[in-house]
């Protein structure tokens, strides 16, 4: 699958807005978001970006996939799913890690653990920033002696390398670079431009300065 085609598939399933004013978790303001959520509510879309996803292994390795909570639970299940498909014996299974504490590490619970250690494990994630979330999956599993055999990413929007999430394999199915702005310089805000309250940390924005 091309860049374009994976474009294409998000257009699709409702999952780019554009010229927009959207805040990101990061507090910076643009005009452009990737509304994954919107994605994951079709289940035939998000089965074949798992499908993509998973061509990047090699079936017989893959023990598990893990992905940070929410959005790396979605994409852990199909991308095992996939990986499972195309195995010629057993099945790869699909966990996910927890934010922990104040520093919020990541953390398998449930029994996951079990499942991940001395595993070999591809880290999964859906729309990459800073690649915080990845880094601390990949701590996750290493802390349990876990061989990461890469990060398959859904869209890296930043351009990060491997080596913001732990210096392992990178493969990204499409990288969008969107302009991004601290709210002091953003011409959205000169404009007048409404805010986005629908996708992103609008509406907790708005709030905070009410």
């Amino acid at each position: 699958m091309s860049n374009d085609e994976v474009m294409s598939l998000l257009a699709d399933a409702g999952a780019l807005v554009t010229e927009s004013h959207i805040i990101y978790t990061s507090g910076r303001h643009g005009s452009a978001y990737i509304n994954k959520d919107a994605l994951y509510v079709h289940t035939e879309a998000t089965s074949r970006v798992g499908e993509m996803m998973a061509l990047a292994y090699d079936a017989d390795l893959v023990d598990a996939v893990a992905g940070p909570t929410i959005g790396g639970v979605v994409l852990s299940q199909w991308v095992a799913y996939h990986l499972t498909r195309r195995r010629r014996a057993g099945e790869t299974l699909a966990v996910y890690a927890e934010e922990e504490g104040t520093e919020k590490n990541r953390i398998f619970k449930r029994g996951y653990d079990v499942l991940v250690r001395g595993k070999n494990v591809v880290v999964v994630e859906d729309v990459v920033t800073t690649g915080g979330s990845v880094a601390k999956v990949v701590e996750a599993v290493r802390a349990l002696n876990g061989n990461i055999l890469g990060a398959s990413i859904l869209c890296n929007r930043s351009g990060v390398g491997p080596e913001a999430m732990g210096g392992v394999a990178l493969n990204a199915l499409t990288a969008v670079t969107l302009d991004s702005f601290a709210e002091n310089d953003c011409p959205l805000c000169r404009e007048g431009v409404p805010v986005n309250t629908s996708v992103g940390k609008g509406k907790a924005y708005l709030a905070a300065r009410a």
